[in-house]
């Protein structure tokens, strides 16, 4: 079988399966791309070659568990977020571009701390980190920036709950960063800040925040995306909370993130569009000052933003 008619046949299927993808012609490109491992134009010249037996067979099974719902990041365990390649599984939730309007916003205030203070290196904690994508982001462009005194690039904690989070984040900080580098990273594993011991210039988090009822909807697709990273109605206990906004671990975190953070210390968290007002709301009462919200790709409510 041909490339091109692997790909109209895959695209059918996918179309036409059980959960049908809203994103087929996507997906078998990417499939593609990663079996045949190149690039899109490489696959547009090629169309016409024949599929070899193994690269058929890899393929028709990658076809077969997408139609179940599982997500084409988890099939080739990777995803691309802010220009760097991710490692994930099921242990992570998978990034999602609106998340790197925080990673962005970080980095701009992280620069604006480094200069204000260069006497000193700035400590960071990525919270609920998952596969690392926005404090591993944060960190690279901030020794990829030749502007930047390399001596002073702050030294970064990546927390979460989950061990098989922290196993992902250890390896997308091997892949990304040399030996050198890694020595500027370490990781914790906590119920959030229970077994950190430090304070911190800066906190960055996108912890669970979906109100537990539309997690259920979600997960009806087969998206497979650990509800441990999504859940916000579970307490910091680990308990199933009666609320239904989302909010409750947040709840929790917001106190416990104002506590860490030194004086003028910037906390920056992703939230849903439904809950970020509450969650502004929530900061300022913690003690945060200067509290805004950002708002994402498609101008919907998304990061709070507060200084100690």
């Amino acid at each position: 079988m041909t490339i091109q008619q692997f790909k109209s046949q895959a695209i059918k299927s996918l179309e036409n399966g059980k959960i049908p993808s809203p994103s087929a012609a996507l997906d078998v490109s990417i499939l593609l791309e990663h079996c045949l491992k190149q690039n899109k134009t490489w696959i547009l010249l090629h169309s016409s070659e024949e599929l070899n037996t193994e690269q058929f067979a890899w393929l028709t099974e990658a076809v077969a568990v997408r139609s179940t719902g599982l997500p084409v990041a988890y099939i080739t365990g990777h995803k691309e977020f802010y220009g760097l390649d991710f490692v994930v599984s099921p242990a992570v939730l998978i990034p999602k571009p609106d998340t790197e309007i925080l990673v962005e916003n970080a980095i701009d205030r992280i620069k604006d701390k480094m200069y204000a203070h260069p006497e000193s290196i700035l400590m960071v904690c990525d919270m609920c980190t998952g596969s690392g994508c926005i404090g591993l982001s944060v960190l690279r462009s901030l020794l990829d920036d030749s502007d930047l005194d390399r001596s002073m690039i702050p030294h970064f904690t990546l927390v979460d709950i989950s061990p098989d989070a922290l196993e992902i984040a250890r390896m997308n900080a091997k892949r990304l960063f040399s030996e050198d580098e890694q020595e500027r990273i370490r990781f914790v594993q906590s119920n959030l800040f229970d077994d950190v011991p430090w304070d911190f210039d800066a906190v960055l988090t996108n912890p669970p925040y979906i109100p537990a009822a539309m997690v259920d909807e979600l997960l009806k697709d087969g998206r497979r995306e650990p509800r441990l990273a999504l859940d916000g109605d579970v307490n910091v206990f680990g308990m199933d909370f009666d609320s239904s906004d989302g909010l409750e671990l947040i709840r929790g975190l917001i106190p416990q993130a104002y506590e860490r953070l030194v004086y003028n210390g910037i906390f920056l968290m992703e939230t849903g569009e439904y809950n970020a007002e509450e969650a502004c709301v929530l900061s300022k009462k913690a003690g945060f000052r200067n509290t805004k919200i950002i708002c994402d790709l498609e101008g919907q409510l998304r990061n709070v933003y507060g200084v100690k």
